[in-house]
């Protein structure tokens, strides 16, 4: 069986473990910061030669991903054999705590990991080192990746990380739970009436069994992101200066939630803080649970597997996802930048990419590299979340996206528990997310 991928994205609630560190490394990173901000948009870069003698540092945070990090590496020595490489792997939950302390003493890894929430703050004040000459160089092709992921990464113009692997979001069924409420399974052209309708069916007609037939939830990236890009709208401005919450279209994203759980197709609020809308799949009592490509891993080899198969998110007014994935960044200050980017480079070939979808380690980023993760599970269309690369738009993130995450943690449950409208809400959360905002500025 692949190596479980749980450690490695469990959706946007670990994502946020990362980013409360960004809170303080704000200041700390500020006050170390280069004297023009962000790095050398130049990206400086010349091809190491083949006998460069180094010692690197390549920071992770995946434990499970180790043994397919090595495999790369035998493929990097071969190339260069006087390089060595030293991995260097902290849990999650304490990766972005000592990744502050490193980037406020200027020793950072050579190379490490970035996710999406966190990018920002460290390449704008000048902790990473651009892309930008690699591409020139035709080492590092960034057509081969999601331009969507490309854009994550990509700060005031200019691109620092090269994507690793990707997630997109889509709706796991449970054909048993349709079956025994005799509810026929949808089209997978659906649209958000469909889905709203066959929830409250679905619970109605499993009632007597504690289930459900859908869920809301308060994690954004799975749920009310999606649906307000689905909508037309979007969590921040197209500068990444104002929200956008307090549009129509925003508030019809939100909305959606606040129907689902008021019809009764969806646990309450309450019952979902108590338990979460994976857990409620995973134990039998949810029917569509919307969540990403990496929940495959609580999935495979268990006697739930057999029942499940993926569709596309239901369609707005548009078809949209959220898409997020681990980038390999090099530090701005290494000491063997040249070296450190020839293993960036390594990393980002197509032979590294598929050799990591192969093992089983992530869904790779590299185009034509992810057959791998459809065969993990081959009766449940895992290739839905491939096919959603077409349509998905980035994470939203800022300089410290914690702030506002926050916001959104306290104050939308009043809009989906119906305590307060949606448009009270929205018009609330963007005037204390835009004071968050203007701070980072």
């Amino acid at each position: 069986m692949p190596a479980p991928t749980s450690a490695r994205r469990p959706g946007l609630r670990r994502a946020l473990l990362g980013v409360l560190a960004a809170v303080s490394a704000t200041a700390l990173l500020a006050g170390c910061s280069t004297s023009s901000g962000a790095g050398s948009a130049s990206g400086d870069y010349e091809q190491a030669a083949k006998d460069t003698k180094a010692t690197l540092t390549y920071a992770v945070w995946d434990e499970n991903q180790v043994e397919a990090i090595k495999a790369n590496l035998a493929g990097f020595a071969k190339e260069y054999p006087d390089i060595t490489v030293n991995v260097d792997v902290t849990p999650f939950a304490n990766y972005w705590t000592k990744l502050q302390t490193q980037g406020s003493s200027d020793t950072l890894p050579d190379l490490f990991w970035m996710n999406g929430p966190n990018f920002q703050l460290y390449a704008a004040n000048g902790k990473l080192a651009p892309i930008t000459g690699e591409v020139r160089a035709g080492a590092i092709d960034p057509a081969k990746y999601s331009s969507a992921l490309n854009d994550l990464y990509t700060y005031d113009g200019t691109q620092y990380g090269v994507p690793k692997d990707f997630d997109t979001i889509g709706v796991w069924m449970n054909k048993a739970l349709f079956e025994k409420a005799g509810v026929p399974m949808p089209s997978k052209d659906w649209t958000w009436d469909e889905f709203q309708e066959t929830g409250a069916e679905l619970s109605q007609k499993l009632r007597a069994d504690g289930a459900y037939g859908a869920a809301g939830g308060m994690d954004g990236q799975t749920t009310y992101y999606d649906t307000i890009l689905q909508a037309g709208g979007s969590v921040l401005g197209d500068d990444g200066k104002k929200s956008e919450y307090d549009s129509k279209a925003s508030e019809e994203g939100l909305q959606f939630w606040t129907d689902l759980i008021k019809s009764g197709a969806s646990p309450s609020i309450k019952q979902l803080t108590d338990t979460t809308a994976d857990q409620w799949f995973t134990s039998g009592k949810l029917a569509m649970y919307q969540g990403g490509s990496w929940f495959r891993s609580a999935l495979t080899g268990t006697d739930l597997e057999k029942d499940v198969v993926v569709y596309p998110l239901p369609k707005g007014k548009e078809q949209a996802t959220v898409i997020h994935g681990v980038s390999n960044v090099v530090s701005a200050n290494s000491k063997n930048k040249a070296a450190a980017q020839a293993l960036q480079v390594y990393l980002a070939s197509k032979a590294a990419q598929q050799q990591q979808g192969d093992m089983g380690a992530v869904i790779p980023a590299y185009e034509g590299t992810q057959d791998a993760f459809t065969k993990t599970m081959p009766d449940a269309d895992l290739q839905v979340f491939l096919d959603a690369v077409d349509y998905a738009k980035p994470l939203p993130v800022s300089k410290n996206t914690a702030a506002w995450n926050t916001l959104e943690t306290n104050l939308l449950p009043s809009a989906f528990d119906g305590s307060t409208p949606v448009d009270q809400v929205a018009k609330e959360l963007t005037e204390k997310m835009d004071a968050a905002l203007a701070k980072e500025q």
